[in-house]
């Protein structure tokens, strides 16, 4: 998804209008089958910008596309959860979400990072530590 807006000279759709915005939320959760997966492709598609503009805080993470990739997985899982009577806005909601995910992937990394560390740093190598496990 992320490669065909990129490809079309890297503008993102604008915003949903707040009332399309709702008209959306709307179909979403009490819409026929066909409706709600409208509805839910528009709302992904219309806040991609706010996926990118989330991605910008994480800007020494190198790979821009992967934090792109992660942050529109938290924007799906954002809008999969949102709940509208509770009277937090979508894009307030999903940017936590899409927070959520790019700090998620960049522990699992750190972690990561620091394991092959030790690793190298007491001259064990990954293949010997997994052998140990098996």
């Amino acid at each position: 998804m992320f490669n065909s807006f990129s490809d079309n000279g890297g503008s993102f759709p604008q915003p949903l209008c707040k009332t399309e915005e709702e008209r959306c939320l709307y179909q979403y959760h009490n819409g026929t089958f066909d409706e709600q997966k409208e509805a839910k492709n528009l709302l992904i598609t219309h806040n991609l910008r706010l996926v990118a503009h989330v991605a910008k805080k994480y800007i020494n993470i190198k790979d821009n596309e992967e934090l792109i990739s992660v942050g529109s997985i938290g924007l799906i899982k954002g809008i999969t959860s949102f709940k509208p009577e509770k009277g937090v806005k979508l894009a307030t909601y999903v940017s936590r979400c899409i927070d959520n995910a790019i700090l998620t992937k960049r522990g699992v990394l750190a972690h990561m990072m620091s394991i092959m560390h030790l690793l190298r740093k007491n001259g064990t190598s990954l293949t010997a530590l997994v052998a140990n496990f098996t």
